[in-house]
């Protein structure tokens, strides 16, 4: 996959990923998502998006391939890579903190690196490929289970950890009322995360309307169309004896919709990073005292956001790049033992060479499309 520009992708020859560093690994990928945050990139939100550039940050595939230094895999292991480059040996690594890598992306000082995302991370090509040169081969690839199904273990690279840690992060306690923004798959995995940390109610606001049909059998949860509420804030504080969430959930990030001054001055002009709509939403309808987890993605610019409502309502706001490797354990025991099922959430398997359409299609919201899978 190539990208030549905002809307554009296509499929081209390049040369065959090379072994550049003792603890690299080549791996053959057999599925790769396409995931919302890559639209971002489609959709040229993203700075230093390159022509050129191969996107896909969530795959899996077969080892072909391992650099001298190598110990933890052997050619031939099936493996699913999380989507953060981490050297696992770095300050923030050490402490968990696999997104903010300091030594894959040394040149910012806010994300690690991550396949296929631009680079403002990195500038590494991604799994939409039919293979992919993996840093730190020993650190961030995880083994799949021999009796895991493979679309359980691509969506193990991002939406299920990044899923849960957005309810992780809302610091979710017995009782509580959650609310996420956004119903595309990060915020379907969240809402159905947020039970397991013990939430009474969970709501998701979103426009589309087969995702908000999907995400009330998925979560399960009450799912609103916010065409039909009028002023979103104002309907979810009525709906909690006017007191407001208990945890706020941004799974939507620069893309949203719903405010045409965000659309504006963050889609059209450029002037934030992104249209901070779901932000806005999440600080005005938590509770005071309440706590706004964010996953969505923003890009590194500045974006307009109510810091005044923040410090009056005495909010805690926790936000994070998900740290996979940290979370990789816990998760595949849930997929394996029931807890959590991945897989329904993959509507569409699309050849590799049919990347365009398949942007096309997800980008449009065509044909109840939830997430897309391509093969190579």
């Amino acid at each position: 996959m190539n990208y030549r520009g905002p809307f554009r992708v296509r499929i081209e020859e390049k040369p065959m990923p090379e072994i550049l560093h003792p603890n690299d690994a080549i791996v053959k990928v057999t599925r790769a998502c396409i995931c919302g945050s890559d639209l971002h990139l489609y959709h040229g939100l993203v700075p230093d998006t390159r022509v050129g550039s191969t996107f896909g940050h969530e795959f899996i595939g077969v080892v072909v391939e391992i650099g001298p230094s190598v110990q933890k895999l052997k050619v031939g292991d099936r493996v699913l890579v999380p989507f953060n480059i981490s050297c696992g040996q770095c300050a923030f690594c050490k402490q968990g903190l696999y997104g903010n890598c300091h030594e894959s992306n040394s040149m910012a000082t806010a994300v690690g690196g991550i396949f296929g995302y631009s680079h403002t991370a990195g500038g590494y090509n991604g799994g939409q490929a039919e293979y992919v040169r993996v840093p730190y081969a020993d650190v961030g690839p995880e083994i799949i289970p021999e009796n895991m199904h493979q679309d359980d273990a691509v969506l193990l690279t991002d939406v299920v950890p990044t899923g849960y840690q957005a309810a992780e992060m809302g610091g979710i306690k017995t009782g509580d009322t959650v609310v996420v923004f956004g119903a595309g798959p990060i915020g379907i995995m969240a809402a159905r995360c947020a039970w397991l940390f013990g939430a009474t109610r969970v709501i998701v606001i979103d426009h589309i309307e087969y995702r908000l049909d999907f995400v009330k059998k998925y979560a399960p949860c009450e799912a609103y169309n916010y065409k039909s509420l009028g002023d979103p804030v104002r309907f979810i504080k009525k709906i909690t004896d006017w007191f407001g969430a208990d945890v706020c959930i941004d799974a939507v990030g620069s893309d949203a919709s719903g405010s045409l001054l965000h659309t504006i001055t963050g889609k059209k002009l450029l002037l934030q990073a992104g249209a901070a709509t779901a932000l806005h939403w999440a600080v005005n309808s938590v509770k005071k005292g309440g706590i706004v987890s964010i996953v969505g993605v923003y890009g590194p610019t500045d974006n307009l956001v109510p810091i005044g409502n923040v410090v009056n309502k005495g909010i805690t706001i926790r936000a994070n790049q998900t740290s996979v490797k940290r979370l990789l354990p816990r998760l595949i025991e849930h997929v394996q033992n029931g807890v959590i099922d991945p897989k329904p959430l993959i509507t569409h398997r699309i050849p590799l060479q049919e990347v365009s359409e398949a942007y096309r299609i997800f980008s449009s919201k065509l044909d109840n499309c939830i997430k897309p899978v391509l093969i190579p």
